[in-house]
């Protein structure tokens, strides 16, 4: 099997080395990549981010920031790039990248640049104020110049969850089958399993589909699950759906709660995975102000977003359905809910987590035993 999605740009980037040791004693410098860092790597050598060979330089950052897209006109959501406060790294050097002892990949330094990161925040976020932690993340802790350069990978980062790449995930998927993906960063509760599910039965899916669920399991918000929970959530989930028509697989990627901009960068990296269709569901990839607590974006800016680059990214958008769990039916959608004046049962995250600490008994209407047992013995 392998699947029938093209990659972004027509071509699977693979930039592993053919000779490590070579590669290795090309660099003069070592240098410890960041968490983030690290997960824009690997996604660049294992070709999560094709078209990118390597980290963008400033003509190629400036196109994405101000066009959303590459220099040639390939739609691409958010900028990949090094960043530094290093004033002796120069263009020319070639720097040997390291986990801890290991080596993960080599850079070739091609240019080096002050970005204007307030522009880039209001470009890609929507908003320059730090209450975004997008905004709060490029000001405080990327560094002051961004580099550019060829990646030539090594080694893959050394995890607690398994990442395959997108060639391995390629092969596994249908050759002939349309792929959804749903995309999460938190643990998958019943009306989320509902919804995923429930999207094998859109009009815009053809017979047989499947969904690849796809969880980033990289540095998120700060007050998210840790990645290796949620791992485990989606592990013990796995085993007890067991739905043939359901895959799962991991995504080593660095969250950025950029709403529209991201739900694009995602489309674009499912792509590379294999996958033909992508759930926007509402409010993707969002973000509130940490003082006000208000919204950055519409509730359905990702979708429209989505929907008006569909046909350039030549990944269909689906949109999630707006389940609500009721006493007389279970899990159908708000709008028949309302119709049929059905009781309508609601728990908010606060409530949950506030009876997750306390010990008491979630429904089973909102969450999966399983998942609610791993929760409590690792939070």
């Amino acid at each position: 099997m392998a699947a029938k999605q093209v990659p972004h740009g027509g071509v699977l980037v693979n930039q592993m080395a053919d000779d490590k040791d070579a590669a290795i004693a090309a660099a003069t410098v070592e240098l410890q990549a960041s968490e983030r860092q690290l997960c824009d790597v690997e996604l660049i050598m294992n070709g999560g981010f094709s078209p990118l060979t390597g980290f963008m330089d400033e003509a190629t950052y400036n196109s994405v920031v101000e066009n959303m897209s590459l220099p040639d006109g390939t739609v691409f959501g958010l900028p990949v790039i090094f960043d530094t406060d290093d004033e002796d790294l120069q263009p020319g050097t070639t720097v040997l990248l390291k986990q801890g002892d290991l080596p993960i990949a080599t850079v070739e330094f091609t240019d080096k640049f002050v970005p204007n990161k307030v522009n880039e925040c209001k470009q890609c976020y929507g908003t320059s104020e730090l209450e975004h932690p997008g905004t709060l993340m490029v000001a405080t802790e990327r560094g002051k110049y961004y580099m550019g350069g060829k990646i030539t990978g090594l080694n893959t980062p050394v995890r607690d969850f398994p990442c395959k790449t997108p060639a391995e995930v390629r092969d596994e998927l249908p050759d002939d089958k349309d792929v959804v993906a749903f995309q999460c960063r938190n643990p998958v509760h019943r009306a989320h399993y509902e919804l995923f599910t429930r999207a094998l039965d859109d009009p815009l899916i053809g017979e047989g589909g499947i969904v690849l669920v796809h969880p980033t399991c990289g540095p998120t918000q700060a007050d998210d699950i840790p990645g290796t929970t949620r791992y485990k959530t989606y592990e013990v989930l796995k085993e007890e759906t067991a739905n043939p028509r359901v895959f799962w697989e991991y995504l080593p990627y660095s969250m950025h709660m950029a709403g529209p901009r991201e739900a694009i960068q995602h489309m674009i990296i499912r792509k590379n995975f294999g996958c033909t269709h992508f759930i926007i569901g509402r409010d993707m990839a969002g973000s509130k102000s940490s003082i006000t607590g208000e919204d950055y974006y519409g509730a359905y800016d990702a979708q429209d977003i989505a929907k008006a680059n569909a046909e350039k990214l030549g990944v269909t958008p689906v949109p999630s359905l707006n389940l609500v769990f009721t006493e007389e039916e279970g899990y159908t959608t708000a709008d028949e809910a309302k119709e049929k004046g059905l009781h309508i049962q609601k728990l908010s995250g606060t409530k949950f987590r506030q009876m997750l600490r306390g010990g008491e008994d979630i429904p089973e209407w909102f969450a999966f035993k399983s998942v609610v047992k791993v929760l409590r013995e690792n939070i």
